[in-house]
Parts: structure tokens; C-alpha cells; sequence
């Protein structure tokens, strides 16, 4: 009985975790840059950059960057690792 109670104390404490992976993982915002780059800012309020060709790349926090509109952007929290685990969970789908 304890095992089974251990087991599935186990199972929800990683169907919990899982799910709170999924929402610091979806995508909040998408700027483009002027220099034809992206900007992906996440839910946990980490930044992923990626340039023109599709790859990502590392800008150090505090960066200012110029968005299409003109605007200017701050770099803050920089997880260039993120794009590409997006494009391994969804490779076809052109989300990014």
C-alpha cells in the first residue's frame, strides 16, 4: 500500500512539473528586429534572440536593440537555448 501511495505521489509530482515547464516555455511576445533578427520573450520573462538565418544567438543582458517599429528593445535574461529546444518539439510547424 505504501508503494503504490509513493508511486503515484511520484506520478503527479511530475505531471506538475511538467506543466509548470510548459507555461515558463510558451512564447509571450515576438519582436523583429531591424536587422531582420527575432526577439522570442517567454513567460518566466527570459529572452531567446535569433538572427536572420534562424540561428540562435547569445546578446548580453542589458543590450539595446532597435525593433522594426522603431522602438527600442532591452535584452534581458538572454536563453538563447530555448529556440532551439522550440524547434525540436516543433519541427514543421512555423511557429518560429
Amino acid at each position: 500500500m505504501f508503494k503504490k501511495l509513493a508511486v503515484s505521489i511520484g506520478a503527479m509530482a511530475v505531471l506538475s512539473a511538467s506543466a509548470a515547464t510548459g507555461d515558463r516555455m510558451e512564447v509571450q511576445d515576438v519582436i523583429a528586429l531591424q536587422d531582420g533578427s527575432t526577439v522570442y520573450v517567454f513567460g518566466d520573462g527570459k529572452m531567446a534572440m535569433e538572427d536572420r538565418y534562424g540561428r540562435s544567438v547569445y546578446r548580453r543582458p542589458g543590450t539595446v536593440l532597435a525593433a522594426k517599429d522603431g522602438s527600442q528593445v532591452t535584452m534581458r535574461r538572454s536563453d538563447p537555448m530555448r529556440i532551439d529546444i522550440m524547434k525540436r518539439q516543433y519541427p514543421f510547424s512555423g511557429f518560429y
